[in-house]
């Protein structure tokens, strides 16, 4: 099983620090969280400089919230990240939940979910080299993976899973394993119903946080901050993992479930989780 590392987004400065360590160690891939009212990087800038510091590993949002954005210009984007990484981007995609995300993008909060849908359409038809409109032509560059990047969908609605079978090569499971499973399931049944060959790739996702005290209050401080908006945030908080044996055992029941791989996201900003996670998954 493949092993991510989700960065995390206080201390913006330190990213490529921590995306040459990972580079350097067992892991595969380096997500990076989405969100416009808050003081995360933009992922897709952020993204591109830790594509350029790195040699092997894998770039991935986590998720990104494609209804914010300008259809046109996301599908540039994403194609012009998978060229110049030669099919080393990953684009995980979701439609957002905060209110004020919508409010400053100028986006309707309640119709994000038949927007995402629209936006694949379109970025579909844009990374097979079709012309946008009868009026406007193709966009380019064409990306280096055919049809255009890996796209994973995160979400836990009926509909959002169905869509990962009708759009997407994956699923990103933001649940821990003893509910995961019935999401799981739900996404290979779409996945059937809609006549897709092979399998959906799983990628799941557990919170951590390695080291001394301070490191994992830190962690924890900025886990309660992230999710303050959805009022689940000491929920979120104590699901943090904060031994290996913990983490390991997480990333064993996912295993159980057939994830492909996991992503070890870190809300503390301490660079020195990198080694030690290393450590702890080999």
């Amino acid at each position: 099983m493949d092993i991510g590392i989700g960065l995390p987004v206080t201390d913006p400065e330190s990213l490529l620090d921590w995306a040459r360590r990972a580079d350097a160690g067992p892991f595969s891939t380096l997500g990076l969280l989405d969100r416009l009212v808050y003081g995360n990087p933009e992922p897709l800038v952020t993204l591109a400089m830790i594509a350029g510091a790195t040699e092997g590993i894998r770039v991935q949002t986590e998720v990104l919230l494609a209804p914010l954005r300008d259809t046109a210009l996301l599908a540039k984007q994403a194609a012009t990240l998978d060229r110049l990484t030669g099919g080393r981007f990953v684009l995980g995609l979701g439609v957002g939940g905060r209110d004020d995300d919508h409010a400053a993008s100028g986006t309707d909060i309640r119709t994000r979910g038949r927007r995402l849908d629209e936006q694949m359409d379109v970025m579909r038809r844009l990374w097979a080299g079709e012309p946008f409109s009868d009026e406007a032509g193709p966009i380019g560059p064409a990306p280096a993976t055919s049809g255009g990047p890996e796209v994973l969908f995160g979400g836990f609605h009926p509909r959002a899973l169905e869509r990962v079978a009708r759009w997407g090569d994956g699923f990103l499971m933001a649940a821990a394993p003893s509910w995961g499973a019935g999401l799981v399931d739900q996404v290979r049944t779409f996945w059937k119903e809609h006549g897709r060959d092979g399998e959906p790739r799983i990628v799941a996702q557990a919170n951590v946080a390695l080291g001394p005290d301070y490191v994992v209050d830190k962690a924890r401080n900025a886990c309660r901050a992230y999710y303050e908006f959805s009022g689940r945030a000491d929920f979120m908080v104590d699901g943090i993992l904060t031994t290996p044996e913990a983490i390991r055992d997480t990333i064993a029941q996912f295993a159980e479930l057939g994830a492909d791989e996991v992503m070890l996201y870190c809300h503390g900003d301490d660079v020195g989780q990198v080694d030690r996670l290393a450590d702890a998954v080999t």
